[in-house]
């Protein structure tokens, strides 16, 4: 991708890719925690290991995935007029959104059928994929929701919410842009040229903890559980996960356009690291406090778990973007390859995840090889379809706004034809 001063910021290709990728991972994980959690399938082989990847990377996927969301939708709309901007949302998120759950919905709760059935004898592939299909007999009840596909009716929800709040912005002659750009001088104070003044220098982690960490810590507080909710049971608007997605888009808009600042933020320091550190090692340790909520200090052992997990995502999230600088710097094929298909695998994993969970779980295997495979399946799949099904067709077109060509030398090489 590339920032304000249309300098290519390759390594943006590789989190954007990181993001969702990571929750194909996240969900394989979940059929061996060493407690049930509701899932599909409980797997014969379980881990506490899985659990803290499970709580670690839930503090920072989504939240990462809506920053560089608010990032490209400020690019892309320094790119193009509003109306293109708005017709190509509602083909790349929309239409995905419909499609994909009258696919998804039936497969996805053939696969929970199918799981149940594990866990208490044979399995019947037959009556869960006719279970899945009945699903469609109660509607209207339940449409577009009990899939993964929810972060794409939140991405609409958000990127609305926020285009009406810059029209209104502009109405009232206040440009968006330089309020964003106020905001982050603030918060970071070497963008600011005057970064020597005493107060400023008390005065900006006071700043960043009310403007970051406490909103984040009281947006992790209302969730009914303790960390980040999943909102796909209802189309009701879950506000506290709203609020904390739409304040991590807006970041990533602000940052665009500002590359020192963005700089700053991403910059991987010592102090990053550390505070990141005690703050997850925290976290973990008060977990279990979770359902205790008779302990005469159920209420403090809370607050201190939403500091700590608002601390984590905000060391966590900038530190994945610092590795994939470092790591990904450099133009790589593979690596815009494997972003382009992200969008894709991400769509399409979840009842293949599902559905080798349930056919591993009662396999005499460690649970890392089962692990292992089942992503590895999923991704194999995954990539083969997109390459096959996606990357030369109309799907692709309408998911990434591009056709690449069946022929082309180079895998970045693009017909002229894009939304």
């Amino acid at each position: 991708m590339e920032n304000g001063q249309h300098q290519r910021l390759y390594y943006l290709d590789a989190v954007r890719s990181i993001a969702l990728l990571l929750g194909v991972i996240f969900h394989a994980s979940l059929s061996f925690m060493p407690i049930f959690i509701g899932w599909a399938v409980m797997d014969i082989s379980t881990s506490y290991a899985v659990a803290v990847f499970v709580f670690v990377s839930h503090t920072f996927r989504m939240p990462l995935f809506f920053l560089i969301a608010g990032y490209f939708t400020c690019m892309s709309l320094q790119r193009s007029h509003i109306a293109t901007f708005v017709k190509s949302r509602a083909i790349k998120l929309a239409l995905p959104l419909i499609v994909g759950w009258f696919i998804l919905r039936p497969l996805i709760v053939s696969g929970w059928v199918a799981g149940g059935q594990s866990m208490q004898g044979e399995v019947d592939i037959a009556f869960a994929f006719l279970q899945g299909l009945d699903t469609f007999n109660a509607l209207p009840s339940g449409f577009l929701v009990g899939t993964h596909l929810w972060f794409l009716y939140y991405l609409l929800l958000i990127t609305a919410s926020f285009m009406a709040i810059r029209f209104t912005l502009n109405k009232a002659n206040i440009n968006s842009a330089r309020l964003g750009a106020k905001l982050v001088s603030w918060c970071w104070p070497e963008f600011n040229k005057d970064n020597t003044q005493p107060l400023r220098l008390i005065l900006v982690p006071i700043t960043r903890g009310l403007v970051f960490i406490l909103p984040t810590a009281l947006s992790v507080w209302f969730m009914q559980g303790w960390g980040i909710d999943t909102p796909d049971k209802s189309l009701y608007i879950h506000w506290p996960v709203f609020l904390l997605y739409f304040g991590w888009f807006s970041l990533g808009y602000v940052l665009y356009g500002n590359l020192q600042a963005f700089t700053i933020f991403t910059k991987m320091t010592v102090v990053k690291v550390c505070i990141g550190a005690v703050a997850l090692i925290t976290a973990v340790a008060l977990t279990p406090y979770e359902m205790q909520k008779g302990h005469p200090y159920f209420i403090q052992l809370k607050m201190v778990f939403c500091i700590c997990y608002a601390l984590v995502m905000w060391a966590l999230v900038p530190l994945a973007i610092a590795m994939c600088k470092k790591l990904f710097s450099k133009k790589r094929a593979w690596v815009r390859y494997v972003a382009d298909a992200s969008y894709w695998i991400y769509l399409i994993h979840l009842p293949i995840v599902v559905g080798l969970q349930v056919a591993v779980a009662e396999l005499p295997l460690h649970w890392a090889v089962k692990w292992f495979s089942i992503c590895a399946v999923t991704l194999c799949f995954a990539l083969v379809t997109y390459a096959l099904l996606v990357r030369t067709t109309l799907i692709g077109r309408v998911l990434t706004g591009t056709i690449f060509q069946k022929s082309s030398p180079s895998m970045s090489q693009k017909l002229p034809v894009q939304n």
